[in-house]
């Protein structure tokens, strides 16, 4: 099947032509710029939701259930499940998703389980790709779930429309340890396993950090306390993203958000395609073992070595500046 083939099948509702797309795409394969091309001339409609928080709070089971809550009311859902990466073969550990077994054999529900490749964020660089093309294929609800590693998991925020932070009762004193990263992302709060003891604890706890760190902002994040090994709470919390979706809109918040997201990624790229364009002449014209040599015996600092290298590329250049063709 070659690209033009794969794109049209893509483009006609072929599941296996998503999967191959989403393979290539994601491990970079020859000639996955051009379908990243073709899908960016559509899509833009799917919400994408964000869903994170600590190891054993539930994240999975909640997806779970999450999806199955917007397929009764009708809606296509995307799900990416990004995943701790093997240190053995850098894919994902839990790529069979046991936990979702429920749900694969909804036509109207498709899983994609990524390895997080490292990304202290939990979120690596491929899924924001996947997510473009769950949403050109025609999914209105992207769910990203992400590795529970705690504070570091922040960049799940630039990725989703609404983020949601999940917490279980019987974590102590995580809360408090998360509160100055993770628990300032969110746009809605979870409270799962909410039959255990403790519930009462974490969402006064919850309630704290609310005051504190949204003190000023006109959107409170709300606290939806859910069963989800039983479905219990599900309603509400699709309740509560509608709502955050509506306050994102009425405010003028969501496309700018969207676009900030962009900006963003375009930052990150120019920065990957400049080093790849710089690399190999660093290596050229700069002995990295004589600098190296230099700052051990500091003689040199990391700034000072690393302007020198740069200056020293850009006399190599046309000095007419550089032109953007639009």
């Amino acid at each position: 099947m070659d690209y033009d083939e794969l794109i049209q099948l893509f483009k006609e509702g072929s599941y296996r032509a998503l999967s191959r797309a989403i393979s290539i795409v994601e491990n970079k394969e020859p000639g996955f710029r051009k379908i990243i091309a073709e899908i960016s001339r559509t899509g833009g409609n799917g919400y994408i939701i964000g869903v994170t928080g600590p190891p054993g709070s539930g994240k999975s089971t909640l997806v779970n259930e999450l999806a199955w809550g917007y397929r009764s009311i009708g809606k296509r859902v995307g799900i990416i499940a990004v995943d701790p990466s093997s240190p053995f073969t850098g894919g994902a550990f839990l790529g069979d998703r046991v936990r979702m077994q429920r749900i694969a054999t909804d036509k109207g529900i498709y899983i994609r389980s990524m390895a997080s490749r490292g990304h202290l964020g939990g979120l690596s660089a491929a899924a924001r790709n996947v997510s473009r093309l769950l949403d050109a294929f025609g999914f209105e609800i992207i769910i990203m779930e992400t590795v529970g590693v705690g504070q570091s998991e922040v960049d799940i925020v630039k990725a989703a429309d609404t983020t949601i932070i999940v917490s279980v009762p019987g974590l102590g004193d995580d809360i408090q340890a998360n509160k100055a990263g993770l628990m300032e992302i969110g746009n809605i709060f979870v409270i799962n396993k909410a039959d255990l003891t403790g519930v009462e604890r974490v969402e006064m706890e919850l309630d704290k950090i609310i005051k504190m760190a949204y003190h000023s902002a006109s959107w409170k994040p709300p606290i939806i306390k859910t069963v989800a090994s039983r479905g219990e709470g599900i309603t509400e919390l699709i309740e509560a993203i509608s709502k955050h979706e509506r306050y994102l809109k009425d405010e003028g918040l969501f496309s700018q958000k969207r676009r900030g997201r962009i900006e963003e990624e375009l930052v990150t790229l120019i920065s990957d395609h400049l080093f790849e364009h710089f690399s190999p002449k660093i290596e050229d014209k700069v002995s990295l073992k004589a600098l190296t040599d230099k700052i051990i015996n500091h003689e040199l600092d990391l700034y000072s070595a690393a302007e020198a290298v740069v200056e020293s590329i850009l006399k190599e250049k046309d000095k007419g500046g550089v032109k953007i063709e639009t």
